[in-house]
């Protein structure tokens, strides 16, 4: 299950609902009031309580992902490079999966060799104990021409509830760069993709989400949005 950042892989067959709602920082901020007494942060937060994600998304040579975002196909799925805090001491490879409305995610280790290789748009050379999805993903550069399109960027605020295996994130100060050279730099140049003052609230859960939650959430006239960081940040570079 997904139960902190430095476990993010889910099983094979289990999916989760997971919904996104564009708000102010101001609803945000009354939104985390709430959650405080309710839920606890996530154990691998900083000492700020959040911390700060940086993904590499991955299209093929026909931008299918960001067509099939845009056309609500169903199912989806998007691979990406994760890294926490900018730090290459755990760096993720991920297959994102979307079907009928719910989510899964699938991830393996990538070794920071195997990651550069991979940020050139080069297929490197792998062993015979390489994971199946890294095996996937080279499968797909070398018969789709997968390419790293747009870095993802954003700060995290991260709250967990173990009933329902709920998790709920405030992302803010989204942005993206080009620089995909740059992916495992500290700084790189970026650019905010939302309207100041804009941020992303995130409620994930498996099979159910406890009531008190659910009112927690509910505040001014929030609704839930098919936003997509990847597609936006696509979209702003296009």
């Amino acid at each position: 299950m997904e139960t902190s950042v430095f476990d993010p892989s889910l099983p094979e067959n289990q999916f989760r609902h997971e919904f996104k709602y564009l708000c102010s920082t101001g609803e945000l901020k009354m939104i985390e009031a709430r959650l405080r007494g309710l839920m606890t942060l996530d154990s691998h937060v900083g000492e700020e309580g959040a911390y700060q994600i940086r993904s590499l998304y991955f299209d093929d040579a026909y931008d299918s992902c960001l067509r099939e975002n845009e056309a609500g196909t169903d199912p989806r799925e998007k691979f990406r490079i994760r890294i926490y805090n900018h730090s290459t001491e755990r760096i993720s490879l991920e297959l994102k999966k979307k079907v009928r409305g719910k989510t899964k995610k699938l991830s393996c280790p990538l070794t920071e060799e195997i990651c550069r290789c991979l940020m050139a748009g080069k297929v490197p050379a792998l062993s015979e104990e390489a994971p199946a999805l890294l095996r996937r993903l080279c499968l797909l550069m070398q018969t789709r021409r997968m390419m790293p399109k747009v870095i993802v960027e954003y700060k995290r605020i991260p709250y967990v509830y173990p009933l329902g295996n709920v998790r709920i994130t405030m992302d803010e100060n989204i942005s993206s760069s080009r620089r995909m050279d740059l992916f495992l730099e500290r700084q790189i140049p970026l650019r905010p993709i939302l309207t100041a003052g804009q941020q992303i609230l995130e409620v994930k859960y498996d099979e159910y989400l406890p009531d008190f939650l659910y009112r927690t959430v509910q505040i001014s006239n929030l609704r839930p949005t098919a936003f997509s960081k990847y597609y936006l940040c696509r979209k702003f570079h296009l």
